[in-house]
C-alpha cells in the first residue's frame, strides 16, 4: 500500500498555493485555484483535488494556461452575463460568475452566465452549492475534452460533460447537491486510479480497439462509456450545445487535454443558471421542499444525495487529508522550483 501523509486543510492549501505561485501564476489566482482543489480533496474527490496541482503547474509554466489572466465580465442582457476566462484557470472566472449571479437572480428572478476560454472546473457541484447556500436554485453545465463518441460512433468526440444542480433546504440544512458526469465514470477518477496504480471497473471504458478494460492507461487511450447508453449520450450532446456552442467555446473534439502541456489552451466553456425560488414559487418553495424531504425520510433506505460528500468533508475538517506521500513531495518540489 502506498505511503500517505496527513495534511490539515490549511497545510494542503498552503503548499498548493505555493506550487502554483512558483510556476507562473499570480498570487490571487494561485490562492483561488488551490482553495478549490483542497475543497475537492476534502469532499472525497481526489481526481479533482491535489492530484491536479502538477499538471496545472506544468500548463501554467509552458503557457497553455495563463496563470496571470484576469477574467473579464460583459453584460449580454439584463439577466445575462458573459465571462471571458482569458485562457486562465477556471476558478477565478467561476468566483466572478457566482458573485454576479447572486444579485442578478435576486433582481430578475433568473440569471445566466456563459463562461468561455475556460479550463478544468473541478467539482461542478461545489460551484452550484455556493449559490444554493445563498438561497438560490442553481444549474451548471460544462463541456470537457473528447472522451466519449456520439451514440453509434466509434471516435471520441464529446466530453464527459458534467451536470450539477443544487437547491437550498429549509431548517438550516446543507443544500441538496446533485453532481454527475455523463460518462459512467469521470475521466479524473481514471487518472487518479492510474496515479495510484489501481485497476478500474470493466464497465467504465473501452480501449482503443473498443474492448472493455480494467487498465486505466488503456482506458485513457480509448473511450469512456456514457451513463445510461443512448440517453446518456444524448444528454452529453445537450451539454455540448449549452456549454460550448452557447458560450462560443471549443467542442470536445476541438479541445486540448487538461492533463498535459501539449497543444494550445483547452478553450472549453461552462454555463450557469441561477433561479430565485421564492420569486418563482410565490413564496411556497420552502414549504414544498419540506414535503419532499419528509417523503424521502419516510423510507429509511433512501440516501440523501450528497450525504457521503458531507461526511467526507466533516472527516477532513476534523482529521485532515490523507494524501499520497509521493504527491505531497512532488507538490513541495514544485513550490521550491
Amino acid at each position: 500500500m502506498a505511503a500517505t501523509q496527513v495534511l490539515t486543510l490549511a497545510e494542503a492549501e498552503a503548499i498548493a498555493t505555493a506550487a502554483l505561485a512558483a510556476n507562473r501564476t499570480s498570487a490571487t489566482n494561485a490562492s483561488q485555484t488551490a482553495r478549490a482543489l483542497v475543497a475537492a480533496e476534502a469532499d472525497g474527490q481526489p481526481g479533482h483535488g491535489l492530484s491536479r496541482v502538477p499538471s496545472y503547474a506544468l500548463q501554467a509554466r509552458c503557457g497553455k494556461v495563463d496563470g496571470f489572466a484576469t477574467p473579464a465580465l460583459y453584460r449580454a442582457a439584463p439577466a445575462a452575463i458573459r465571462i471571458d476566462a482569458r485562457h486562465g484557470f477556471a476558478y477565478p472566472a467561476i468566483e466572478l460568475a457566482i458573485a454576479e449571479l447572486s444579485g442578478l437572480a435576486r433582481s430578475e428572478g433568473i440569471a445566466i452566465a456563459a463562461l468561455r476560454h475556460s479550463h478544468h472546473f473541478g467539482v461542478a457541484g461545489a460551484h452550484v452549492e455556493k449559490l444554493a447556500t445563498q438561497g438560490l436554485v442553481a444549474l451548471l453545465f460544462g463541456n470537457t475534452p473528447q472522451a466519449m463518441p456520439f451514440w453509434g460512433g466509434k471516435r471520441s468526440a464529446l466530453g464527459t460533460n458534467p451536470i450539477a444542480f443544487a437547491a437550498p433546504l429549509p431548517g438550516g440544512r446543507a443544500p441538496l447537491v446533485i453532481d454527475m458526469a455523463l460518462s459512467v465514470a469521470a475521466r479524473g477518477k481514471i487518472v487518479a486510479a492510474q496515479r495510484a496504480g489501481k485497476l478500474i471497473p470493466a464497465d467504465w471504458a473501452v480501449d482503443a480497439a473498443g474492448n472493455p478494460t480494467t487498465d486505466p492507461g488503456a482506458a485513457l487511450g480509448g473511450s469512456l462509456a456514457p451513463v445510461g447508453g443512448a440517453k446518456g449520450a444524448s444528454l452529453a450532446l445537450m451539454v455540448e450545445i449549452l456549454a460550448a456552442a452557447l458560450t462560443a467555446s471549443a467542442f470536445g473534439w476541438e479541445a486540448s487535454s487538461m492533463f498535459d502541456d501539449k497543444g494550445g489552451p483547452p478553450d472549453v466553456g461552462q454555463t450557469f443558471l441561477a433561479i430565485d425560488p421564492v420569486a418563482l414559487s410565490g413564496g411556497a418553495f420552502e414549504a414544498r421542499m419540506e414535503v419532499l424531504i419528509a417523503a424521502m425520510a419516510a423510507e429509511t433506505q433512501v440516501r440523501h444525495p450528497g450525504s457521503r460528500r458531507l461526511a467526507a468533508r466533516a472527516r477532513s475538517d476534523s482529521d485532515g487529508l490523507q494524501i499520497p506521500a509521493a504527491l505531497v513531495a512532488e507538490i513541495r518540489a514544485l513550490a521550491s522550483a
